[in-house]
């Protein structure tokens, strides 16, 4: 995808299951497709845009697994290419894929931080539909715990269509195209640095209030950050967990 500053979207995939074990650090991975499976969790570097920067690179790595609790960084410096998405590192899990009316709860905790400078960037959640489990998504949901720099979601008109409060916190809801798809953006009113929620809440209010049907296949939930520019960024999560029942 080539989205604006003000159009952004990307893939992943989240959920299920409590992995047990406690897993060593290793070195940090910078190839654009490479990753590390830890657990039940698959943490990517995941450099899609990187083409469209004149000078960068972004490195990432896990910091360990307890119980069902991620901890995981990512490390970029990207330049050029202004309004184009350089990369998405992000973490992603098997999840079970089956209609939104049969998902009960998709329960979350992330807590991150950033550092750097002039940074433009989210840190969002990203949850795929379809109707089916392996086609084409045809609608896509995002919830930006942040927006740094000015970064903003798709939006057919550049104003929310809605102002909701779920998970405890108050969010803007944008609408608007990305190809085909149709896409659903929750952009927190401030950063939201330590969320604790069901994600199964901004589910339920679209396809409650929104029209949103309840056949479609919930096919990935992802959660990472996409960076359109910035010097010496660090992005740290501390705590991540998604289940999924």
């Amino acid at each position: 995808m080539r989205l604006t500053v003000l159009t952004l979207a990307s893939t992943a995939a989240l959920a299920l299951a409590a992995p047990t074990a406690t897993v060593q650090k290793r070195a940090d991975y910078c190839g654009q497709w490479d990753s590390q499976v830890t657990g039940t969790y698959t943490v990517y570097n995941n450099l899609w845009g990187q083409a469209d920067a004149t000078s960068g690179s972004q490195c990432t790595g896990v910091d360990g697994l307890s119980g069902s609790t991620l901890r995981w960084h990512t490390k970029w410096s990207w330049a050029g290419g202004a309004g184009h998405v350089k990369s998405y590192a992000n973490v992603v899990t098997k999840i079970s894929q089956k209609a939104l009316s049969s998902v009960k709860s998709l329960p979350s905790t992330w807590t991150w931080t950033y550092t750097g400078s002039n940074i433009i960037a989210n840190v969002a959640y990203d949850l795929f539909t379809s109707s089916s489990a392996t086609g084409s998504a045809e609608y896509e949901i995002m919830i930006w715990l942040s927006g740094l720099g000015g970064a903003g979601p798709i939006s057919a008109t550049g104003s929310p269509i809605a102002t909701v409060t779920l998970a405890g916190k108050s969010w803007k809801l944008y609408n608007g195209k990305n190809g085909q798809m149709n896409v659903y953006s929750f952009v927190a009113a401030s950063d939201v640095k330590n969320f604790k929620g069901d994600l199964i809440e901004f589910v339920n209010y679209l396809t409650s209030k929104q029209g949103m049907p309840k056949s479609q296949i919930l096919q990935s939930v992802g959660a990472g950050t996409e960076p359109f520019s910035g010097n010496d960024a660090v992005f740290t999560t501390s705590a991540y967990i998604l289940s999924q029942s």
